[in-house]
């Protein structure tokens, strides 16, 4: 996809996100690139092992040797229903379909739930990285609750050829610390077997959403949640793209500083986003951002934005799902395919 192309599907967005020159200057950063492990990772206490699978979630799939990764994510058959999930296409019904989507859409890795990479795993395991996903939460009690539980462990994932495991926690929760536990132990035993990690970093309390505004997209709330993410040693951090910010002041809670909203933040998407890789370690672990849930007719032009918001923010690619499984396989590949060619062009550029 070239410029133009991008720029069209910006559309009055174009010149506010290509040109913009962010608060936090790039070389505070370390940004992503062909020679990010050796950069970054070399001097951390990753084993050989664990490099060696970051290095092939970073070497596979269309945007390999870039140091920029796209992911197909499907759990949502647990976190939000399988028929919510996958009634609009019935083939994702199906494991293989997923892997499928993943591979022909030419992603990174594809990361779902123990029991659809397990059901497939011995055909797939070697032609793409799989990322399993220990935790959930569940929709089927009543009334509904929010807590992520373990599903599978880490040995399951191992044994099945996993190359990274994922996690959910819900930080602010009433679950939060037992989670946090659970997951400090999970990515530690990973990274014992060799095993890369990945941190779902969601914020969840009812109070994060007043009448004005919904915080749990706020970027200093976002960006708390993955400084303690990455503290627990996540290798990347998937976190939604920020909407807005000030969570901390508003809700009256916490700890904050003035700084953060006039010298390290904007109203700006990119300078919110800047803000989540600042407490991603600087950068040296990714940022993922999400796609969000499908729109329909605007979800590629809202797939661009989001690709170039991130790529221009400092972070490492998207983990994009419902956008793309939701449709028909040629439909859901060329969106993927739209997301990486935003970190394939040379003319989006880090601001």
């Amino acid at each position: 996809m070239e410029i133009a192309k991008i720029r069209e599907l910006l559309g009055a967005d174009a010149d506010g996100l290509l040109s913009h020159s962010a608060k936090v200057p790039k070389n505070r950063l370390h940004l992503p690139g062909p020679d990010f492990i050796d950069r970054v990772w070399r001097d951390s206490n990753r084993t050989p092992q664990v490099l060696r699978s970051i290095g092939a979630l970073y070497n596979h799939g269309r945007l390999r040797g870039t140091g920029y990764v796209s992911i197909l994510p499907v759990d949502q058959g647990i976190e939000h229903s399988a028929g919510a999930s996958f009634a609009p296409n019935p083939d994702h019904f199906d494991p293989e379909g997923i892997i499928k989507l993943a591979i022909e859409g030419g992603c990174n890795a594809v990361a779902s739930t123990y029991g659809v990479l397990a059901m497939c795993s011995r055909r797939y395991a070697h032609k793409i990285p799989f990322i399993v996903k220990l935790n959930h939460n569940e929709f089927l009690s009543y009334p509904n609750t929010y807590d992520q539980i373990m599903f599978g462990t880490v040995r399951e994932a191992w044994n099945l050829g996993a190359t990274a495991v994922g996690a959910t926690i819900y930080f602010g929760s009433d679950e939060s610390k037992r989670q946090i536990i659970e997951v400090s132990e999970a990515f530690e035993e990973a990274h014992e077997l060799g095993m890369a990690t990945i941190l779902w970093c969601y914020t969840r309390n009812s109070a994060f959403k007043t009448a004005e505004k919904d915080y749990h997209v706020s970027a200093d709330l976002t960006g708390q949640a993955n400084h303690l993410g990455v503290t627990i040693q996540a290798d990347i951090i998937k976190q939604k793209l920020p909407e807005n910010n000030g969570g901390y002041n508003a809700l009256k809670f916490g700890k904050t500083h003035p700084k953060v909203y006039s010298e390290l933040s904007s109203d700006h998407p990119i300078d919110l986003t800047r803000y989540q890789v600042l407490n991603c370690y600087a950068g040296r672990a990714g940022l993922i951002n999400s796609g969000g849930a499908s729109s329909g007719a605007a979800d590629l032009a809202e797939a661009v934005k989001t690709a170039v918001i991130n790529k221009r923010a400092g972070g490492m690619g998207l983990i994009s799902g419902r956008k793309a499984f939701q449709r028909p396989m040629a439909d859901g590949v060329a969106l993927l395919n739209a997301i990486q060619d935003v970190y394939l062009c040379s003319d989006v550029t880090v601001a």
